[in-house]
């Protein structure tokens, strides 16, 4: 049997004078240390390279990769009950909804053109015009409110409770606390939805087998992750923005995937792309390569990564995997 990963507790200090004074600032975290890899459980994994947190913390965080697998994992990320400060800032645009900045504007208009795509793809993998939802992490509200507009039944969870308050107030949109996943009842749900979400959790193998259990027998899970192995992070490297340590805990390519999918008695159907992300992914490394945003270069660093992606979706910068029984 596998072993777990260690959780363990890192003590560091930090020391600064003020007004004469030493103060001495001692701040103790819990970390996951794996010593087997998260998706497949093979001990052979190895540091690729480190990354750091842009948007809230500065730290630096070491990046493995399984050499049986290929799936990448953030080493020494804050357990579940420590990440959550990682979370908090007005920057995190799928908590706050912001539209500040270049690249959130450019985010909430791009997600305007996709919510129709989604739930229309959404239509066509399970073959009905309605039926029932599980949207697993919704953030604000915006996928759920769509879904719900065209006569689904929705059951929205996110954990963040500046989030549900945002899907109140701009949607209508009563989300539950991801808390009750577990006690969803089985087999209840034609499909169900995680947008850029399964990177995000640090049950990964008690998800999926959950997972498997509240899907319907011709029901479709789609499931929507980064993809290392795309174009645009290729050109970034260690700045690629969609690496977004500590909060994304695992990296993975289509090959970990479908290794992580089959390792819970189901299967990838299909790989769909999810095109706008490359630009907006590359806009966001170009800012943390270069200390500002390259619009010009970013933009055609995104289209290169598309056209590399052209006829071979595993290449795009996000893929969408469609996963039945």
């Amino acid at each position: 049997m596998p072993l777990p990963p260690i959780v363990h507790f890192l003590r560091f200090s930090v020391t600064f004078n003020l007004f004469g004074f030493t103060l001495l600032l001692s701040i103790m975290k819990e970390l996951v240390h794996y010593t087997q890899c998260p998706v497949c459980g093979a001990e052979n994994g190895k540091e690729v390279l480190k990354a750091k947190d842009y948007t809230v913390s500065g730290e630096f965080f070491a990046i493995w990769e399984c050499v049986a697998c290929t799936a990448r994992y953030t080493q020494d990320a804050p357990a579940a009950d420590a990440i959550g400060p990682y979370y908090k800032s007005e920057n995190y645009i799928s908590h706050t909804n912001s539209s500040k900045g270049l690249v959130n504007r450019l985010y909430q208009w791009v997600r305007k053109r996709t919510l129709k795509q989604k739930r229309k793809m959404l239509q066509r993998l399970t073959g009905l015009a309605a039926g029932s939802v599980l949207d697993l992490g919704s953030g604000t509200g915006a996928f759920a409110a769509e879904m719900k507009t065209a006569g689904w039944q929705i059951t929205g969870l996110e954990p963040d409770a500046g989030a549900r308050k945002v899907a109140q107030d701009s949607f209508g949109i009563e989300l539950k606390d991801t808390s009750s996943f577990y006690t969803l009842a089985d087999r209840q749900f034609d499909a169900i939805t995680m947008w850029h979400v399964l990177e995000h959790v640090h049950d990964l193998q008690g998800y999926m087998a959950k997972l498997k259990t509240l899907l319907k027998d011709n029901g479709r899970l789609l499931i929507a992750v980064p993809n290392y192995t795309s174009g645009d992070a290729a050109i970034y490297k260690e700045f690629w923005a969609a690496y977004d340590v500590p909060r994304h805990l695992y990296h993975f390519s289509p090959e970990a995937m479908k290794t992580l999918v089959e390792k819970h008695g189901m299967r990838v159907l299909a790989h769909k792309p999810m095109w706008y992300d490359s630009f907006y992914v590359s806009l966001l490394s170009s800012k943390y390569q270069s200390g500002a945003t390259m619009l010009i270069s970013a933009f055609f660093n995104g289209l290169r990564s598309n056209v590399g992606a052209a006829g071979q979706v595993k290449k795009c910068s996000s893929v969408i995997y469609v996963i039945g029984h």
